[in-house]
């Protein structure tokens, strides 16, 4: 099976229920959200302290509101960015339902509709391998951000590793695969050696780059990988059995920080 674009309509389609379970999206949070929101939180805890009150969050690709939640409940306040209108909505929604005060707006990281030097910290994750221009959303964001502010960011690595796990097993194999159309274009995930220089054109110096990926040592979570969806077994749950978060290689996809000179 051969795909040749990326369908990032598919956020349209199945946006209003990221945060159920049993959706391919919610293979995001299961134990995505809370291990790189680990990662962050230490970045933040040597740069920033330990009081984020009055400090400014900018979420590009803040998808179903995932990580503008976690920022918001220690202390930030977070605006965030995305195209999908859907899934803006849900983010919206969901927030309200937990009485929480989020400013979502709809755009790209390419343009994003946010005034220059207002952040403290922006985040991007599950975005950069999606993108049709890097340099453009790495400008925009350099521009966003105050003298001093933090970059967080992960991506997908473009490896022989990366190609098999995210492409072959994650999206084109039929008994494992999460979806029956292309969200990920191997040719399209940034090397940590492509990035750096596109960073560091704009400003953004980077601090370090650490792995990102699955610690379960189990052999039956391929088996998992198998069952997922439906009543059989969650993607939430599958998320969590394959306990995502920072390891020691950064084959598959890695997560890092950048401070803005």
């Amino acid at each position: 099976m051969i795909w040749l674009v990326i369908d990032n309509d598919v956020y349209n389609r199945v946006g209003e229920s990221w945060w159920e379970e049993d959706n391919p999206l919610n293979l995001l949070h299961g134990s995505l959200t809370p291990g790189r929101f680990a990662y962050f939180r230490r970045v933040l805890a040597e740069h920033r302290g330990s009081d984020y009150s009055g400090l400014c969050a900018l979420d590009i690709g803040s998808g179903g509101g995932f990580l503008a939640e976690e920022f918001t409940r220690i202390g930030f306040r977070v605006v965030g960015v995305d195209p999908s209108a859907v899934s803006v909505d849900t983010a919206r929604r969901h927030a309200a339902s937990g009485d929480l005060d989020i400013e979502y707006r709809i755009g790209v990281g390419e343009r994003l509709p946010v005034p220059d030097s207002s952040f403290d910290v922006a985040y991007c994750c599950d975005v950069l391998e999606h993108v049709s221009d890097l340099d453009a959303v790495i400008t925009e964001t350099a521009r966003a951000l105050k003298p001093g502010g933090l970059y967080l960011f992960d991506t997908i690595n473009r490896t022989l590793v990366s190609k098999l796990v995210a492409i072959k097993i994650m999206q084109e194999w039929r008994v494992t695969r999460m979806f029956d159309t292309p969200i990920h274009d191997w040719s399209m995930c940034v090397r940590p050696g492509e990035l750096e220089p596109v960073m560091e054109r704009h400003g953004l110096q980077l601090g370090e780059i650490v792995g990102l990926g699955p610690r379960s040592k189990n052999p039956l979570r391929l088996l998992d990988l198998a069952r997922a969806g439906g009543v059989r077994l969650s993607y939430g749950e599958l998320s969590r059995r394959l306990d995502f978060g920072q390891i020691r290689t950064t084959a598959i996809s890695y997560m890092g920080y950048a401070v803005k000179r």
